[in-house]
């Protein structure tokens, strides 16, 4: 399945769309990640998250994924001062120690990806697809950077709470799932477009777990060639996330499995990225499927 463009450069490293799939570490520098494995502990968060980044890149991340608020369903928002308080040192401490490693910032708000550009990240992860803040499209293009836009109908009035395993958005309607999430993703897709951003730097990503009920999320998986279809690399984040959870009744720590099949099949369906807590474990699924499919 052919995309508009062959590869992507970011920094020193050529990332070649169908030759494999990519994996996507994630360094949640919160205190209330939803899977906690959030890195803020007293005053040596900084050096935990230098060593998970180290950890991740010895065991085969090829991006790590920065974020410093929680987008746990029912988390409170956190403003640009504090997350910037957060994720920069980190970016800055990891830009410097693995000056070779891809840094993405995980953010919807245009002042903390800006200052995080500047810290060293390379690509912008945003869960808002440029809606939240109306700047930020045009931060991305001109810092020249690869932005990943998300799918997300979230509603944070919206949340069914269950305590073993975790909060869930309850889910959206929608007329038509897969057309539904085609045509928003490609107006986020005209923003970028429109603020100047090339057109080789987008990734699409369907949102799963984001305004979408179990169901929702298992059928965006099973067809998620028909958003690769749409000609841009696809970013796929399942790890750990509530319709594991409601698939096989366990709690967060306990859905390594539940993951290593939803990637699987992902990349059966044409993932290119995979976002994931478990990189090691995934990697090693990404790098078995990719043998049998590729």
């Amino acid at each position: 399945m052919k995309t508009k463009f062959d590869s992507l450069r970011v920094g020193n490293r050529e990332f070649v769309w169908g030759s494999r799939t990519y994996v996507m570490g994630i360094l949640n520098v919160t205190p209330d990640s939803f899977s906690g494995d959030g890195l803020i502990v007293h005053d040596n968060g900084v050096e935990r998250s230098a060593r998970q980044a180290e950890y991740f890149l010895k065991h085969g991340a090829d991006i790590l994924d920065v974020g410093g608020e929680s987008t746990r369903p029912g988390s409170q928002p956190v403003s640009a001062e504090e997350e910037m308080e957060r994720v920069l040192p980190v970016i800055r401490a990891i830009a410097k120690e693995f000056p070779d490693a891809v840094i993405s910032i995980d953010t919807y708000k245009a002042k903390v990806a800006e200052e995080a550009f500047k810290a060293g990240a390379q690509i912008l992860n945003d869960v808002w697809a440029l809606r939240a803040d109306l700047e930020l499209a045009s931060v991305a293009a001109a810092f020249r950077v690869p932005v990943t836009l998300m799918h997300n109908r979230s509603n944070p009035a919206s949340v069914e709470v269950r305590e073993r395993l975790g909060n869930a958005y309850i889910g959206s309607e929608y007329e038509n799932l897969i057309e539904d999430v085609k045509r928003e993703l490609l107006a986020s897709v005209e923003i970028a477009r429109k603020a100047g951003v090339e057109e080789r730097h987008i990734i699409l990503d369907p949102g799963i777990g984001f305004g979408k009920t179990r169901e929702h999320n298992l059928e965006l998986i099973n067809r998620l060639d028909e958003i690769r279809a749409l000609g841009y690399p696809v970013l796929l984040g399942p790890s750990r996330k509530s319709f594991i959870g409601f698939t096989l009744d366990l709690p967060a720590d306990q859905r390594v499995e539940g993951t290593a099949a939803a990637i699987a099949v992902g990349i059966t369906r044409g993932a290119d990225i995979v976002r994931v807590h478990d990189v090691k474990e995934m990697s090693r699924v990404a790098r078995m499927t990719d043998a049998l499919v590729r």
